[in-house]
């Protein structure tokens, strides 16, 4: 067979293999992090009731909210290096296990204390989840294709959003029903459902595309050639590469440009409801129903952004806009005071926080693999998170502070200009990264990176 003849042949059986790859994993995937996001986010809409009922206040609820995120980035690391080691199906079906349990257990709160230590157990058991589902993706697809497939990974978010919210407004109608509040059922169903979710994995989630019995031996073997990036440094070990997987200058501006978006995207997840609350609607499933519209703002943001991203060729580019429609976005939602006005703001910008997030990962998917991407990847999610647990907890201290909930959006506002003003560097070390790349292995794989598959 000649050359040319080969590759095509090639070429076709990759896009075969990838075709079954995405009817077989990307919806056991999506339904993992939609009950990861709904059974963390969902809180939300407990904060009245919460208060209400046990006592728990502003400040109280948002150190609550983001304790979650303290617990999950100082195990993120670890977690994901545990991954790497026994295989991403039984170390997934563990996560969503435990965490569906301990979501469960939400509803037996009764006061600061147990929220406290239930919502940081919380963040431990699921930590390591989303960067396991990165690190999959860069096992299983092409550099040119994970873009794509984050940004689909991420529509599990916006449906987390856009349906987690009135169906968690609908469980929390059931409040009266054998003697429990509404909230404690809504976390009680969640919880068994998310322990189901894990039973799946451990049944249908192949750790590499080798014990896949769907893919025929030559769809493996493409699959898996075509996934290694050849500029991508790989170690066997962490041991004297350190710095590779941690150190290197673009992963550290990646991870603080991504904290600054968390700061602001947790923030307005955790709050949403309450702001919803605080314009007279009050039936918990109409407030649900409202909140859900960020998500499918946010659903829009990941649909469009990615595609202007492989249309203008140029990641840092198409974030450096989105960084300046968030801060926009937060400046106009202080200066309004029209109820709706302030609903459609908060959408757009989380058009922007979560339509960006797509093009984080594969800035750094495709710089890393094997071990590195491992510890890597979670890493950069460890620092975001950070901004995960600062954010709710310095806008629930601003509001507890003025009284106000609008003031505490100058904490958005601060996370958004801080994100601007990050991207030079985030530019200048990725520049750098690739030249480095290019001089150690006479490759520039980059260059075609996030192009349409």
């Amino acid at each position: 067979m000649t050359q040319p003849h080969a590759a095509a042949r090639d070429d076709a059986l990759h896009r075969a293999a990838t075709r079954k790859a995405l009817t077989h994993l990307l919806p056991l995937l999506c339904l993992a992090y939609f009950m990861a996001f709904v059974d963390r986010t969902n809180v939300g809409l407990a904060k009245t009731q919460l208060e209400a009922d046990v006592g728990i206040g502003a400040a109280a609820y948002g150190l609550g909210a983001g304790i979650f995120f303290l617990s999950y980035a100082l195990l993120e690391v670890p977690s994901n290096l545990i991954m790497h080691r026994v295989g991403p199906r039984a170390w997934i079906t563990r996560i969503a296990i435990t965490w569906g349990v301990l979501t469960a257990c939400m509803a037996l709160v009764q006061g600061d204390l147990s929220f406290y230590a239930i919502r940081f157990l919380l963040g431990a058991a699921e930590a390591g989840l989303f960067p396991a589902l990165m690190y999959i993706i860069t096992v299983w697809f092409a550099q040119s294709q994970r873009a794509t497939m984050v940004g689909l990974l991420y529509m599990a978010v916006c449906l987390g959003l856009a349906i987690g919210s009135p169906l968690g407004g609908a469980l929390m109608e059931m409040g009266g029903t054998g003697g429990m509040h509404g909230w404690q059922w809504m976390f009680l169903l969640e919880g068994g459902f998310t322990v189901l979710v894990g039973l799946a994995v451990w049944r249908w989630l192949p750790n590499k595309p080798s014990e896949a019995r769907w893919l025929t031996a030559d769809e493996a073997a493409v699959l898996e050639a075509r996934a290694r990036v050849a500029t991508a440094p790989d170690h066997p070990t962490l041991r004297g590469n350190v710095k590779v997987a941690f150190g290197r200058p673009f992963i550290l501006a990646l991870a603080t440009v991504y904290f600054a978006n968390q700061i602001a995207s947790v923030a307005i997840q955790y709050n949403f409801p309450s702001i919803v609350e605080s314009i007279d609607i009050t039936r918990p499933f109409l407030i649900g129903l409202v909140s859900g519209s960020v998500g499918i703002a946010a659903l829009l943001g990941v649909i469009a952004i990615p595609a202007v991203q492989r249309r203008v060729r140029n990641e840092v580019a198409v974030i450096i806009w989105c960084s300046l429609g968030t801060a926009a976005s937060a400046v106009a939602y202080v200066l309004t005071t029209a109820p709706v006005a302030r609903i459609l703001l908060i959408d757009l910008a989380m058009f922007f926080l979560i339509g960006v997030l797509p093009l984080y990962w594969s800035v750094a998917q495709q710089r890393m693999q094997g071990l590195m991407a491992a510890a890597g990847l979670a890493f950069i999610n460890t620092i975001g998170l950070m901004g995960g647990f600062i954010g709710p907890y310095l806008y629930g201290w601003s509001e507890a502070a003025s009284g106000a909930a609008a003031s505490a959006w100058i904490v958005l506002v601060g996370s958004s200009l801080l994100g601007v003003a990050l991207i030079p560097l985030l530019h200048t070390t990725v520049r750098r990264e690739d030249r480095t790349a290019t001089d150690r292995t006479g490759h520039d794989e980059t260059a075609t990176a996030g192009s349409p598959t």
